[in-house]
């Protein structure tokens, strides 16, 4: 994907390594995994957490306890200058391509909202290394890349990258931008309030009706990243949608966790499975249109 030619976006930080008072730094590992595990499943985050555990990845998605709070778009975060004395965002390769497509979001979805009249309010992407703390609580690389909806913010470790192409087998600059874009595409779903109101159904819901609702969510965000694609078509290369599909596919919940050696259980979908997240990844690039991405229709799966 062609990104060459746009600043990178302001509204990005760096908390570097082990910031914000996470988790102390080290490597991570399978015991480290497992021993985070049962916090992570006692506590809510935001959405598309990502575990790569032992060579697959299981996927899962918590909503923030208390309401959604909207931030207002001053950009506190903003892109940090060399010399200024704190960690550097969009200073390494992969950084710099992560804020070159956060800017494309933003000019996408700058021009979607306004054609319905409305203000877009961007993210803010925050990168972090090993351990960093967000809104939500505390981020960890082995959690991947999460929408946290208490401070609108996108987290990423840039290392899952090289997870995601070495352990998934998920390559490429349009791997890596689709991720990104999942996650713009539940700050869209926080803004438009569908989050808000899927988060209150689930309230009430079984847990297997809740991830069912999580199920629908998350395809919504894949949909919405193919809208992302579809409007910037002209940036495209060959071989692009082939590497978002891939990256699709490879994050079903179903092949996930046939790669964790686990039996797939509908149940326990949380994301969809890969059939299903090629699907709408690929609707939102043919139409190009969020209207196309209603996920919860009766009809829709």
């Amino acid at each position: 994907m062609r990104l060459d030619d746009l600043d990178p976006s302001k509204n990005v930080r760096d908390q570097g390594r082990g910031g914000g008072n996470g988790f102390g730094g080290g490597g991570g590992g399978l015991g480290m995994l497992l021993s985070f595990l049962p916090m992570l499943l006692g506590r809510k985050l935001g959405c598309g957490t990502i575990l790569l555990i032992g060579g697959a990845a299981l996927a899962f998605f918590y909503f923030g306890g208390s309401g959604l709070q909207l931030a207002d778009n001053s950009g506190t975060g903003g892109f940090q200058p060399k010399g200024a004395g704190a960690n550097v965002a969009c200073d390494t390769d992969e950084e710099m391509f992560a804020c070159q497509v956060l800017a494309s979001t933003e000019q996408t979805w700058g021009k979607l909202f306004e054609q319905q009249g409305q203000r877009y309010r961007p993210t803010t992407l925050t990168f972090y290394e090993q351990s960093g703390q967000s809104g939500c609580g505390a981020a960890q690389a082995a959690m991947g890349p999460f929408y946290c909806p208490a401070d609108q913010g996108v987290y990423l470790d840039t290392s899952f990258f090289q997870e995601m192409a070495s352990r998934l087998g998920a390559k490429g600059d349009f791997a890596q931008a689709y991720v990104i874009a999942h996650e713009v595409g539940h700050h869209i779903q926080n803004l438009t309030g569908i989050a808000d109101q899927v988060r209150n159904a689930q309230s009430r819901a079984s847990k297997a009706e809740g991830n069912a609702l999580q199920v629908r969510m998350e395809l919504q965000a894949d949909c919405y990243a193919g809208v992302w694609a579809a409007q910037n078509a002209d940036r495209m290369e060959a071989g692009d949608v082939e590497e978002g599909l891939n990256a699709a596919h490879a994050i079903g919940d179903d092949t996930l966790m046939r790669g964790a050696g686990q039996r797939p259980v509908e149940s326990m979908f949380t994301h969809g499975t890969s059939e299903q997240r090629m699907a709408w990844l690929r609707k939102g690039l043919q139409s190009g249109d969020p209207a196309a991405c209603d996920t919860f229709a009766a009809d829709a799966l």
